[in-house]
């Protein structure tokens, strides 16, 4: 329920923004075409078909990229600082610099300088002020108690005791703990409101809304009496299951007779849609690469070739989807040698040569693997390929390290985009390579493509 909550809320700040976008652009115009200059017919000029579509557009990219520059995060919403507004200001400008741009080109539609000067302006002004007022009118339901979900913890362990760290660390989540049941006090969980035997008469309370059940394992024996005694007072009940560390963030549960089967990694590219959907950007997406970077592989080939002796390209085995070995391609950026199977590339590797130094600085040998995405043995974004001999070696030093393999490898992924490239830590590489493969989805793989254009194309430290 919380997680529906947010994605309405998001859905809400989303349409709101762009009624307002629209609600903008009209005043705007009308300053522009009717305060400014009366002599103008604003419905015939701006007010039309053509230009609301352009208008449509252009509020669709910059939702986009609002979104992905994380501004409709809940907490964002609810708790806006002048970064978030200062996002908002930089997007907006970059947005109106590209439509100027577009339109001066293009010549689609008529347009005015002032009236695009307003619109920024307005657009601007008014957003920061919906943000504003949200907040304010958030914060006041919060302090009349209007908002929260009033909750008992059934249970004083581990599980009882993170929940209710959890919930008072997150009051803006508008929950709020009254206490918990147990067989005994525990100091620092708050308030104990009783045993469990108690718990028909506590929940006799108007006030609490909901419990939560986080028994251990040996107190499962009185689950079936907590969820009677939930139903009969007509509370909501949710469980925190003592088995809670190795449930997914995203589980999924199949049914078959009675029995409920919970899958402990569920991966969204499982799902034969979605896994089409990425390949089909992957196809499109090499391809269009391909044809744009033609000229500049082209003249990496001849610098290549013109800097020291030996093949243009790199060919090195390394470890794809579902264990299976392929042949990855770069353009060769050292001295040929006997150590690129055993051994990460440092920045001051002495087998670099200085045009391979430069290349990698740029990550213009990066650019044959779009060849590997065309091909199928890689995807655009996703964990990066290793060879095998680090693949045998981390296998069994990290557990969950061929979770990894579930996927494609890709040129860029969500490790590189926050740091973990070349002979950094492999244990974080990891965890945020599973993160990704549970948390797929186009958007994000649209937000690590806008973060490796912006933040990782020219990089101190190479990827693996």
């Amino acid at each position: 329920m919380i997680k529906e909550n947010r994605r309405l809320f998001k859905i809400f700040n989303c349409i709101s923004e762009g009624i307002l976008f629209f609600l903008a652009y009209m005043i705007a115009t009308y300053i522009r075409f009717d305060v400014m200059y009366g002599n103008y017919p604003v419905l015939e000029t701006v007010w039309n078909i053509p230009c609301f579509f352009a208008v449509f557009c252009y509020v669709i990219i910059v939702l986009i990229l609002c979104y992905l520059t994380k501004q409709y995060r809940y907490n964002a919403i609810t708790q806006p600082d002048i970064l978030l507004m200062g996002k908002l200001c930089v997007v907006n400008g970059v947005g109106i610099l590209l439509l100027t741009a577009f339109l001066y080109v293009t010549r689609v539609v008529d347009f005015s300088r002032y009236a695009i000067f307003w619109f920024y302006l307005i657009s601007t002004g008014l957003i920061i002020t919906k943000r504003i007022i949200v907040t304010l009118l958030f914060q006041h339901y919060c302090k009349q108690g209007r908002y929260y979900t009033n909750i008992v913890v059934v249970g004083n362990g581990a599980l009882a005791a993170d929940y209710i760290h959890s919930v008072s660390e997150r009051a803006n989540m508008g929950m709020r703990v009254l206490g918990y049941i147990s067989k005994s006090v525990k100091e620092g969980l708050g308030k104990n409101l009783g045993m469990y035997e108690d718990l028909d008469k506590i929940l006799q309370d108007s006030d609490i809304e909901e419990i939560v059940i986080a028994l251990e394992s040996h107190e499962v024996e009185f689950m079936p009496m907590v969820i009677a005694a939930g139903e009969k007072a007509g509370v909501k009940i949710s469980i925190i299951p003592f088995y809670n560390n190795y449930i997914p963030n995203h589980p999924s549960i199949d049914v078959i007779g009675n029995c409920k089967l919970m899958n402990i990694r569920q991966i969204p590219l499982d799902n034969i849609v979605l896994a089409f959907l990425k390949r089909g950007m992957d196809i499109v997406g090499s391809t269009l690469l391909i044809t744009l970077s033609s000229p500049l592989m082209l003249f990496v080939a001849v610098g290549i070739k013109l800097s020291s002796p030996g093949p243009i390209l790199f060919k090195q085995e390394r470890i794809g989807r579902y264990k299976r070995p392929f042949i990855m391609y770069k353009f060769r950026s050292m001295r040929v040698n006997t150590a690129e199977n055993t051994g990460w590339s440092q920045n001051t590797d002495p087998r670099k040569t200085k045009f391979g130094s430069f290349i990698r600085k740029c990550s213009l040998d990066e650019f044959p693997q779009f060849f590997n995405v065309l091909k199928g043995d890689m995807s655009l974004i996703g964990p990066r390929p290793e060879i095998p001999f680090h693949v045998n070696h981390f296998k069994d030093e990290i557990p969950l390290y061929l979770v990894r393999q579930q996927v494609r490898p890709g040129i860029t992924g969500w490790a590189q985009v926050k740091g973990y490239r070349g002979d950094t830590s492999i244990k974080k590489r990891i965890e945020c390579d599973i993160w990704y493969i549970e948390n797929w989805s186009i958007f994000l793989d649209i937000k690590i493509l806008f973060m490796t254009v912006f933040g990782g194309m020219i990089n101190q430290e190479k990827l693996s």
